[in-house]
């Protein structure tokens, strides 16, 4: 089994890095498991159609703005993305098992900056009152409930990636079981009761004109991640996330995702986790 960084995340990596890194984890009698989340969705759309299409029957989550929300999205999904027989490829799922294959998460509630003026967007900085974060993701979680039913999993995604530790406690107390930001390693563990669900990748160079981060970029950032679960103990192992924006996905984006797609699909030791996989860790 290599140790020995094959590509570097600042440098880039190429695909052959990655199936070497998927070889790895098979030599180790382990699979490696990824997952897909993207922001912003409220509506249907031409961007979100063509999302649907391209994840094809891989399990894909939603992270949905509750305010925003309108009455057809849970139609439109139900059109596109029946809930399916669950191909064995799904880990952490049994062959022939009923369950929606695109799942949502709370996106906060609207995507609303209430951060100080010169501090970092969020929609849940320190110094809010308790109590309206607290009503906010109360509205959030039942709107969502009321409009997706199964498909609406108690996790929150905040806005920008951002949640002040201080309301974490909230979470458990408003039957929030998830929280998925982006994966630092610098974050404090959650109190018992609350799963972290972090995305690891994000595939949108937002300093860039929000164009493609680019693959070797991408790439040096999935093996990365991938080594640091695999040489580390496995039961602190998770799913490594890549996160994408439907609204601004461009087509070098897209071509990233389908490859990535059909190299999971070939290699026995790579597979997809689904949205209840993740969150019965």
């Amino acid at each position: 089994m290599s140790v020995v960084p094959r590509g570097n995340a600042a440098m880039g990596a190429d695909w052959p890095d990655l199936v070497a890194e998927f070889d790895d984890w098979g030599e180790a009698g382990r699979v490696a498991r990824l997952w897909w989340r993207d922001d912003d969705a409220v509506e249907p759309t031409p961007e979100l159609a063509s999302l649907l299409r391209l994840a094809g029957d891989l399990p894909l989550t939603l992270a949905v703005i509750p305010a925003d929300a309108r009455a057809e999205l849970p139609e439109f999904l139900q059109a596109i993305a029946p809930a399916l027989p669950s191909p064995a490829r799904w880990e952490g799922s049994e062959r022939g098992q009923t369950m929606p294959r695109v799942a949502v998460m709370q996106h906060g509630w609207g995507h609303a900056n209430h951060a100080a003026a010169g501090m970092k967007k969020s929609e849940f900085p320190a110094g809010r009152p308790a109590e309206a974060v607290a009503r906010e993701l109360t509205e959030g979680r039942a709107r969502l409930a009321e409009l997706f039913g199964p498909r609406a999993l108690p996790v929150l995604v905040p806005p920008w990636n951002r949640f002040d530790a201080g309301f974490v406690p909230l979470l458990t107390k408003l039957g929030i079981l998830g929280l998925s930001s982006m994966a630092s390693r610098m974050a404090p563990p959650l109190p018992a009761g609350l799963v972290r669900m972090d995305v690891h990748v994000d595939l949108a160079a937002w300093k860039n004109e929000r164009r493609f981060v680019g693959s070797g970029a991408a790439l040096g950032g999935l093996i990365e991640h991938l080594r640091a679960y695999r040489l580390g103990p496995a039961e602190h192992a998770a799913p490594v996330g890549i996160l994408t924006h439907h609204l601004i996905m461009d087509g070098a984006t897209a071509g990233f995702v389908d490859r990535l797609i059909a190299t999971v699909e070939r290699h026995q030791a790579a597979a997809w986790a689904s949205p209840a996989e993740l969150l019965a860790r």
